[in-house]
């Protein structure tokens, strides 16, 4: 599978952003803006908070908006004593499709590791959802040359032990984290070439058919202004955008990039 028939996916994570009510009222003016042609070109993914998921799917099914819906974490245990998280077999009943696993503000913030990662991985792919693997370098790493490295690392240890069927239908996020939430992005020549080094991790573990098939989106700082330049690139299948997919004009006109 080439990047010519890849179908490219761009998801928004709204982190710890709109109540329940809100989310409902961002999703139907969303579908307000975009039509038919926008969602054969592009697929198109939310994810919202833990607390709003419900209302989501009940707006995306009752009113038939084909906008695919998506968690921003999961726990690896299908239930237990584990106050405070949610299991991939709550969210599979929701109807979730995508689950976005390893975000640096998880790696960062909240202890995860590639170990943890991986675990998530598993999970999700068990009970019939997509993860969104992301990955990304910091700054100090950037600067010292070892941005390939680290994304080779992380990537790795993310599939270990993953089959190559399986991840052959995953999604992998590069988001160089100093380009986070900071207004810096990186040039699209850039992400490009990371995004090359993540695709050549994966060819050199599952092979050129599996990684030719992979979707791998950009995200740091997406916006209507630099969408259409990112996604001109070759290796760029899509994007994960943070911020701007908070206001459904911006996230509209990202998903249009180029119509």
């Amino acid at each position: 599978m080439s990047e010519g028939t890849r179908r490219p996916i761009i998801a928004g994570n709204w982190k710890m952003h709109h109540t329940h009510l809100e989310a409902i009222q961002v999703v139907q003016k969303l579908s307000y803006r975009l039509d038919r042609s926008d969602y054969e070109r592009v697929e198109v993914v939310v994810c919202p908070t833990f607390t709003s998921l419900r209302s989501v799917q009940t707006v995306l099914e009752s009113d038939r908006i084909p906008i695919a819906l998506g968690a921003q974490d999961v726990h690896w245990e299908e239930k237990g004593a584990f106050t405070g998280e949610v299991s991939p077999t709550m969210l599979a009943k929701l109807n979730v499709s995508f689950v976005i696993v390893g975000h640096s503000e998880r790696r960062q913030l909240f202890g995860e590791t590639d170990e943890t990662v991986n675990r998530k991985v598993k999970a999700v792919l068990a009970h019939g959802m997509t993860p969104i693997v992301c990955v990304g370098e910091t700054l100090e790493e950037r600067e010292a040359g070892e941005t390939a490295a680290k994304v080779d690392g992380q990537v790795r240890g993310a599939f270990e032990g993953v089959k190559a069927a399986d991840v052959a239908a995953t999604v992998v996020a590069y988001e160089p984290i100093w380009a986070i939430g900071t207004g810096r992005t990186a040039t699209p020549g850039d992400a490009d070439e990371t995004i090359g080094v993540i695709r050549g991790t994966l060819r050199d573990l599952f092979g050129g058919p599996t990684s030719s098939a992979v979707r791998i989106q950009y995200g740091g700082s997406v916006n209507p202004g630099n969408i259409a330049d990112l996604m001109a690139m070759p290796e760029i299948d899509g994007a994960l955008v943070g911020g701007a997919s908070l206001d459904p004009d911006d996230f509209a006109r990202i998903v249009r990039y180029g119509a």
